[in-house]
């Protein structure tokens, strides 16, 4: 799930992903925009620093019309900030160059963060326009400053002279991500060069924007409407109401509406008993992008895949892969692509087995399992009625649960309520491993009706941090899961963070419990991992705060935080029936366990296909990025790596990869793998020493939750470790190989 972010701060977080806010706040009047005119900023809410605790936003005052002035003038403001630093008199130096720096743009940041923020998450056609005005601006702002040639020899002079300048640690690492930063922007690069770079980053920065609209519009074209109940039979009382509060709140009452998630595989598709719905369902999620001209995005693409290559060309990189990487944990794209084809046979195999177990059930229904057969899924293609199909997995895997392990999703989920997984989940295992608390603040103002804020406070009882929860999907939200801040933590700026965690959980019914699938509990628990990293960031510099880290490291305190939804201790504390309390029978948790590593084959099939997708657009030279054909261009990718396993589609096709289009994650989607290693690596060492301890969980946020981007992150994790990550951990967590009996792959060890 997209976990969108600011990775750099202040001087940059204009270049955050998207905008919006809050969709029932009218504009400004008539009369106020005309008061506005000497004063652009005149009664607008972002003109000075909320006094909100921890400088919350203060969405009760926030209207739509509030964010295009106010990041008007925050850019130019910067500029005339940037600019006396380039033009002072004085010799260079860390305090009067880079600290200037750092304190530079704090309206633009301001507002940015909001704005960047709430687009994911509550935009309007207001914000989408604002959004696609600025996006070239913003570009162009960034520009500005990084290949303003004065400003760049003063933040050059400091770093050739770095080593006798008597710097700490903490300060030498600004120096040089400053200078890493303005030479990656293009500082280097001739002056004809250099505006080649600024039209490049204008169009791209246009063409993310216009990719995220109109995925976000394919999406909620794209969702499955039924006439009528029995088209839904397998779903239960609670998801049907659902559906059906859905259908109203589109207008069109009396239907049932099942939305897309932004993946391929559809939840639903678990529970549908009827073959043709569930066709009918994934075909809406595969060709969400394609179905209507307006909502295609394939010609953006190919564009954006283009224009990144040449972009890397011109910055002396043979592919946008190798720009990307060479800052990055991997560094290379061969490093990672052999990660991810390594790790694929024993995946493919593990699907594999994983479909035979299928069969037996399928051929029962008439469905035959004949991978000779079948070819990768492509929209369109005649498809034999009586082999298994992808659409069936789901179905199929549930079925095989429910003969071979007694599971019943439905069944579970009456154990997973939401704000119980939160309150003695998420925030009970938080609370045993870093002695945190949390106190629900109803008084603070939230975008959304559906949002809760809660204070944090640390172990000694001072106030650490406010975190919003967003958990809802609505059509205007985009799709997956993420982590942001509306408030950095920085000693300089003594700034405290003010994180978020949004999510696209079913909304019930009125008057209906809110019960969550197990994967949505992971999902909990990852976010609030990504929220963590923010919460105890303990850094002076914002450039180098909270999750301004590489992006292969970025997903490792969440994917780490997962492990502890399934930890015994607290999946006890949390695993409760909505309406009667009583814990989870020990025999469906022995069931659970039981089902161990099942459905591993499929996940990590689809993760890695996925990833490989996204590293075959952005290997492209320059001289091969036309691509004509996108669907052909995806099936020739994924042949190429052997990982065109017909059963398992890419857990996104390229058409709505949102993470590798408009979210950051080009030519980093690997990540979640490379992570993974990491994660499964960390656990391991929890378990050589105790566990799930106090003292284990302050020594892991002291040594890697609290350091933000203040040292190279290989470094930070073996200063932790004691020794450089093993991928046998994740191996055996995933049931990818023979687990040792010193180390079962339990409950515990997910």
């Amino acid at each position: 799930m997209p976990r969108i972010r600011p990775i750099l701060a202040s001087l940059i977080v204009a270049l955050a992903s998207s905008c919006s806010t809050m969709a029932d706040k009218p504009a400004h009047s008539a009369k106020e925009v005309a008061n506005d005119i000497t004063d652009p900023l005149t009664g607008n809410p972002f003109a000075e620093p909320s006094k909100l605790p921890f400088e919350a936003p203060p969405f009760d005052k926030i209207r739509d019309g509030d964010f295009q002035p106010a990041i008007e003038e925050g850019m130019r403001r910067q500029i005339a900030e940037a600019k006396r630093i380039a033009d002072n008199p004085q010799p260079a130096t860390f305090d009067n160059t880079l600290v200037a720096l750092e304190k530079t743009g704090a309206l633009l940041t301001r507002v940015n963060r909001v704005f960047s923020a709430l687009a994911q998450a509550n935009t309007n056609d207001i914000l989408q326009r604002v959004q696609k005005e600025e996006a070239p601006k913003l570009a162009a702002h960034s520009d500005a400053i990084f290949l303003d040639a004065k400003l760049f020899a003063r933040v050059k002079s400091v770093y050739d002279r770095r080593a006798g300048l008597g710097l700490d640690a903490e300060s030498l690492r600004l120096t040089e991500r400053y200078y890493r930063l303005f030479v990656r922007a293009g500082a280097l690069l001739s002056a004809a060069d250099q505006e080649r770079l600024r039209g490049y980053n204008k169009e791209l920065s246009s063409l993310s924007t216009e990719f995220r609209s109109k995925l976000l519009a394919a999406t909620r074209a794209g969702a499955l409407v039924a006439d009528n109940k029995d088209e839904l039979a397998g779903l239960d009382d609670a998801e049907l109401a659902a559906a059906l509060e859905a259908g109203r709140a589109r207008m069109t009452p009396g239907k049932y509406v099942i939305p897309l998630q932004n993946t391929t595989q559809q939840p639903a598709l678990a529970s549908l008993k009827k073959r043709e719905t569930r066709e009918k369902l994934f075909n809406d999620s595969i060709t969400r992008a394609e179905q209507h001209d307006d909502n295609d995005t394939r010609k953006t693409i190919t564009r954006l895949a283009e224009l990144r290559a040449e972009k890397a060309k011109l910055l002396g990189y043979d592919t946008w892969a190798a720009y990307v990487l060479d800052d990055q944990m991997a560094k290379t794209p061969e490093r990672a692509i052999k990660l991810l084809t390594d790790m694929a046979p024993a995946a493919i195999d593990k699907a594999r087995g994983e479909a035979r177990e299928m069969e037996k059930l399928a051929k029962k229904d008439g469905i035959r399992f004949r991978p000779w057969d079948l070819q990768y899924y492509s929209p369109g293609a005649k498809k034999e009625g009586g082999a298994l199909q992808p659409w069936d997995w789901q179905y199929y895997a549930e079925q095989v649960k429910k003969k071979n392990y007694d599971l019943d999703q439905n069944e579970i989920k009456q154990y997973f309520e939401l704000d119980n997984v939160l309150q003695n989940g998420v925030f009970f295992a938080a609370n045993k491993l870093y002695g945190i608390t949390f106190k629900e603040r109803k008084d603070i103002p939230v975008y959304q009706r559906d949002v809760r804020v809660f204070e944090v406070f640390d172990a000694d009882g001072t106030s650490l941090a406010l975190f919003y929860a967003d958990y809802f999907k609505r059509d205007n939200k985009a799709g997956g899961a993420w982590a942001t801040a509306f408030v950095g933590q920085s000693g300089l700026l003594d700034s405290k963070p003010v994180i978020t965690n949004t999510c696209n959980f079913t909304k019930p019914a009125p008057g209906q419990p809110a019960l969550l699938s197990h994967d949505n509990v992971i999902t909990m628990f990852h976010e609030f991992g990504h929220a963590l990293h923010g919460m105890f960031s303990n850094v002076r510099y914002p450039l180098l705060g909270g999750t301004s880290v590489p992006r292969d490291f970025v997903e490792f305190p969440s994917q780490f935080n997962e492990h502890w939804a399934d930890e015994p201790s607290v999946f006890a504390n949390y695993a409760k029936h909505y309406q009667s309390g009583a814990p989870m029978p020990q025999e469906l948790v022995a069931k659970i366990s039981k089902a161990g590593t099942y459905g591993q084959g499929f996940s990590t099939t689809e993760n890695v296909s996925a990833a490989l997708l996204d590293m075959a657009w952005h290997t492209l030279p320059r001289s091969m990025t036309i691509v004509d054909n996108v669907d052909a261009f995806e099936r020739s990718a994924l042949r190429k790596y052997a990982v065109d396993y017909p059963l398992v589609p890419p857990r996104y096709r390229t058409s709505y990869f949102a993470h590798i289009w408009s979210n950051g994650y080009a030519a980093g989607y690997y990540s979640y793998l490379w992570t993974a290693v990491l994660r499964d690596d960390a656990f391991y060492w929890f378990r050589e020493h105790g566990g799930m301890t106090r003292e284990n969980g302050q020594r892991f946020r002291d040594m890697v939750l609290s350091r933000g981007g203040t040292e190279p992150t290989d470094a930070l994790y073996r200063a932790w470790r004691g020794r450089d990550p093993s991928v046998e951990p994740l191996l055996e967590v995933r049931g990818l190989k023979s687990t040792k009996p010193t180390q079962p792959a339990d409950r515990s060890g997910r």
